[in-house]
């Protein structure tokens, strides 16, 4: 049987090397475990692995422009398997019709990669906050 308990970690599904990088520095503070993939269908594949051995990403991160599996279809499966999956997109293409889309496969909200990395760090902590993550340094 599967553990639906939360889990102090983090997916971040995002094809680009450097913002990966960003995301991860901006967030290790908050206390919680990131895990990379650098493509929807790896993203998909490590959100299965994850939830399979009882480790429910608190929050996945994940963009909409990706090669093999953008980030609309990996948003599909991932609730497809995981139903109340806390997706957030994080996206230079705010505002589109694929935002659009992305929210209506389950993304629960997507943020403009315009705001900045300290206000989508704060509003990434919120939002675990909302989901009850308490990682040692969110409070």
């Amino acid at each position: 049987m599967i553990s639906k308990s939360l889990q102090n970690v983090v997916l971040v599904i995002e094809d680009d090397e450097l913002m990966q990088d960003l995301i991860k520095s901006y967030l290790a503070h908050l206390g919680v475990e990131i895990v990379s993939a650098y493509n929807g269908e790896e993203g998909y594949h490590k959100y299965r692995h994850l939830l399979e051995n009882g480790q429910r990403p608190a929050m996945v991160i994940i963009d909409i422009h990706m090669p093999l599996m953008d980030g609309i279809e990996a948003t599909k499966r991932i609730i497809g398997v995981d139903p109340s999956a806390n997706i957030i997109g994080f996206t230079a293409f705010y505002g589109t019709e694929r935002t659009k889309q992305l929210k209506a496969a389950g993304a629960k909200k997507v943020i403009p990669r315009s705001i900045g990395f300290k206000v989508f760090r704060s509003m990434i902590k919120d939002t675990l906050l909302e989901t009850g993550i308490a990682g040692p340094l969110l409070h």
